[in-house]
């Protein structure tokens, strides 16, 4: 009688302690992905792939792809084959990181959802084209000559203008010729001064 009792009580105990865990076991879970979380890949994929631990219900089974500014890549529907519910990728993915979000329904009407990343790092990935440096920025294309002098400058400097002609009142060529001018003009003025003064002597003597 004893040995009944003692075993009615071990029974009713391992009911009591299976029994919490009896709805969660029945909730789905994600078992494996394709790509894996945090993978680093470099080749960028084709699909996404998610595992579950349950089948899938292919109304109820949700998967989407966004990069790293949260905006949706282009994806085809899901397709449910047992456990497991994928997507096609639209185009090829450029460098960077991804996130995969999905939401499905467990066999208790539970729905489970959640989301991982990875990253493309394809060595072989075209980079984008660098920036052109400010070397017409202050003009129009073609408007700076060689070695970054804009070409009305150096055509003023050398004394023509872009039609090969000479350059009329540049500083090069007149500057010279005004002072020596000018120098001689002062000589003979102070010459004339010098005379006067000396025949005003002679005359006074």
């Amino acid at each position: 009688m004893r040995t009944r009792t003692v075993a009615t009580l071990a029974v009713v105990l391992t009911a009591l302690l299976l029994a919490p865990a009896a709805p969660a076991a029945a909730h789905n879970s994600l078992q494996a992905a394709t790509p894996a979380q945090d993978a680093r890949l470099t080749a960028a994929p084709t699909t996404v792939t998610l595992r579950f631990a349950q089948r899938l219900n292919p109304e109820f089974t949700t998967i989407v792809l966004s990069d790293a500014d949260r905006r949706k890549v282009p994806t085809g529907a899901p397709t449910v084959d047992g456990t497991a519910g994928r997507v096609t990728i639209d185009g090829p993915l450029p460098n960077g990181a991804y996130t995969v979000a999905y939401r499905v329904v467990s066999a208790d009407g539970h729905p489970v959802q959640g989301s991982y990343r990875f990253t493309v790092a394809d060595p072989a990935a075209p980079t984008p084209p660098a920036v052109p440096g400010g070397s017409g920025a202050s003009g129009a294309p073609g408007a700076s000559g060689p070695g970054g002098e804009p070409a009305a400058s150096g055509a003023r400097a050398s004394g023509v203008d872009a039609a090969g002609s000479p350059v009329s009142g540049g500083d090069a060529g007149d500057g010279p010729p005004v002072v020596l001018l000018a120098g001689g003009v002062l000589v003979a003025l102070a010459l004339a001064g010098a005379v006067v003064l000396l025949l005003r002597r002679r005359r006074a003597s």
